[in-house]
């Protein structure tokens, strides 16, 4: 799962949330490299000709193409979510791919788990209510991983308001 948990001190506990990235760098080079071998295959059989000079200039647009695609995909997925639990607070930041963070605090006895099956952008839209706000959580998890997230943080919350 996309999301772990730890203890950084005996009485809270710490969340951290990212989105999963099934592409490593070893397959996105290997795909870039792949495109453009089949890419060129045809290119082959017009080398010392006029038209080859015409056509290759398209082949490497689209190479470079889907090298900026693949690369705009990654920068927009460095998104992180950190959710600390104390017994007297409880804090979400999240920090955007363009470097904005957004915070979230509440006092933990106050806080809300909700998990919307429908109406939110997805199904299963988990978020976390206290404050007087209402802010979202693991949107990006898959649908499964909401679900599992959902009750996990339904148990951890009672615990640590609990103590």
């Amino acid at each position: 799962m996309p999301y772990a948990w730890s203890a950084p001190s005996p009485d809270s506990s710490e969340l951290q949330l990212w989105p999963h990235n099934s592409l490593p760098p070893a397959g996105f080079a290997g795909i870039v490299l792949g495109f453009f071998l089949m890419a060129t295959i045809p290119l082959y059989w017009l080398i010392g000709t006029v038209v080859l000079w015409g056509l290759l200039p398209f082949v490497m647009a689209a190479v470079a193409a889907l090298y900026w695609g693949l690369q705009r995909n990654f920068r927009d997925r460095r998104i992180i979510e950190i959710l600390t639990l104390s017994p007297d607070r409880v804090r979400l930041t999240r920090h955007n791919p363009r470097g904005a963070s957004q915070d979230w605090e509440s006092n933990t006895y106050w806080v809300q788990v909700a998990c919307h099956e429908a109406g939110g952008p997805v199904p299963y839209y988990v978020t976390l209510k206290g404050h007087g706000r209402e802010v979202e959580i693991g949107a990006f998890l898959s649908e499964d991983e909401r679900k599992a997230l959902y009750s996990e943080l339904q148990d951890r919350l009672r615990s640590c308001a609990g103590a």
